[in-house]
């Protein structure tokens, strides 16, 4: 498992730089089970196909000494599995409710930086099942990255043996190769018509802003007029950087205010996906259209019932940037950009929220602003840690939201012999970001889940509960959709 010392790549070395006690980045799973796992051969599955193939889980981030030299990996000579797998029960009354107390409360704990950064938790329950709880730090490895990983860990049916060698790698639904773990604005069953391509110029104006802020100067992103300078004689692709640094903050909410440490996590009861794609084929719309406009629907009845008046709500949404026909390299690391979506919550007509929600992400699908974020990230790296806090704020404020669609495969899957029932993945929020939805369709189910901050949204499951009736109000009404619906 040797492997020689290697630096963190720049946007790697600034997702680890994000981390704070009431922001950690740190990308959060759930996987259930109706049966109990074996233990020891879910640490064989674990060993082999996890610690054995990628460097990053037996290897820790250590900080250079030397000004400007960087973080960097480097073997973890003390490494145990030991220290990264980890069994627990659950205190009575051992139900799904107990579960999510359980993970929001890991969710509030910093990995250890001390050992490599990641950690994997069997839960005897909820029930006569089991669950796991995967973390892993987002310096890592992006979305996509991870999907391959965690698909890796699974087999096709329950005789799967714990081989030396992994399975060969499979991919997602091919529509979602674009979206695997928090890096689509699709979901199984939808195409976009094309990745969002890298556009170079944009990418190369922005990374000769980027390298301005990295030698010290804040003023470019706090004053963005300075920015004009850099891009006014480059093409139309521009204009989505232009876009991106004159973008004002969201509005404040009870979403989007101080945060705490403490998270809280929930999720949804499964909705059918064909339910999903009867209502999206009767609109002319994507299921990722329909999804968006019941959690717009669901956000708007909770801001009501909060007592404040409902208005947009900016999410951020992390877009894919590797090529889909290339394996995922040994080393994994981030690529990726992020994109913008407002959430047209103050829409009160469904109608309106979908068809809103379908022009938005038809102009965010032709736009560059995926490529264009990730050179920013790429160049906050190479800043000083309290220059990339700044600038994380400036950009964070933005949002108030992180929001991931992911595919996940349209059968049943096994993990050490046992078939998964359910998959929530929870990509990290940064800066002043307090809310985090999973979008998750497995084996012809949907399920949605929240990771909040527990000071902002201390009922998170009374949103999923509109949410749900968001979906079954439109099924009812799809049909008179085309005209005027409440």
């Amino acid at each position: 498992m040797s492997a020689k010392r290697s630096h963190l790549s720049n946007a790697d070395a600034a997702w680890l730089h994000m981390d704070r006690p009431t922001n950690l980045m740190v990308i959060n799973s759930v996987l259930l089970f109706d049966e109990q796992l074996d233990w020891e051969r879910l640490a064989g599955v674990v060993r082999s196909r996890l610690v054995e193939r990628y460097l990053r889980f037996h290897q820790r981030v250590a900080e250079s000494r030397v000004a400007l030299g960087g973080p960097h990996w480097e073997e973890d000579r003390d490494f145990e599995l030991a220290r990264h797998m980890h069994r627990r029960g659950l205190p009575a009354p051992a139900d799904e409710s107990t579960l999510e107390e359980l993970a929001g409360d890991l969710a509030s704990i910093p990995l250890d930086r001390d050992k490599p950064l990641w950690d994997m938790y069997l839960i005897d329950g909820p029930g006569a099942g089991s669950a796991v709880i995967v973390r892993m730090h987002h310096c890592i490895a992006d979305g996509i990255a991870l999907a391959w990983v965690m698909l890796s860990l699974t087999d096709l049916a329950p005789e799967g043996e714990c081989d030396t060698e992994p399975p060969p790698q499979r991919s997602l639904p091919r529509s979602g190769l674009r979206a695997a773990v928090g890096a689509s604005l699709e979901t199984a069953g939808d195409t976009l018509s094309s990745a969002i391509a890298p556009a170079a110029g944009a990418v190369s104006a922005t990374r000769r802003l980027s390298h301005a802020v990295a030698r010290g100067s804040l003023e470019t992103l706090a004053h963005p007029r300075h920015a004009l300078e850099l891009v006014d004689d480059l093409a139309a692709d521009a204009q989505a950087l232009v876009k991106l640094l004159f973008m004002t903050p969201d509005a404040p909410s009870v979403l989007k205010c101080h945060l705490g440490a403490a998270r809280s996590v929930a999720w949804s009861r499964p909705i059918s996906l064909e339910k999903v794609k009867a209502i999206a084929h009767a609109q002319g719309a994507t299921v990722n259209d329909v999804l968006l406009a019941a959690v717009s629907g669901a956000l708007r009845g909770y801001l009501i019932a909060r007592g404040e008046a409902p208005h947009e709500v900016r999410t951020m949404v992390p877009v894919n940037l590797r090529p889909l026909d290339e394996p995922v390299p040994r080393e994994l690391g981030n690529h990726f950009g992020l994109v913008f979506l407002t959430l047209p919550v103050d829409r009160s007509s469904r109608r309106e929220r979908l068809g809103e929600l379908k022009r938005r992400m038809d102009s965010i699908k032709d736009s560059a602003e995926g490529p264009v974020s990730y050179a920013v990230l790429e160049a906050v790296g190479l800043t000083p840690p309290e220059v990339e806090g700044r600038i994380v704020d400036i950009f964070s404020a933005r949002a108030t939201a992180v929001m991931t669609n992911v595919p996940g495969p349209r059968e049943t899957v096994y993990l050490a012999g046992s078939p998964m029932r359910t998959v929530l993945v929870w990509a990290p929020t940064a800066g002043s970001v307090g809310m985090s939805v999973s979008i998750f369709s497995y084996d012809g189910r949907i399920t949605v889940g929240l990771l909040v901050h527990a000071q902002l949204v201390p009922d998170p499951q009374t949103i999923l509960q509109r949410l749900g009736g968001e979906v079954a109000a439109m099924a009812r009404l799809a049909p008179a959709m085309n005209g005027s619906v409440a």
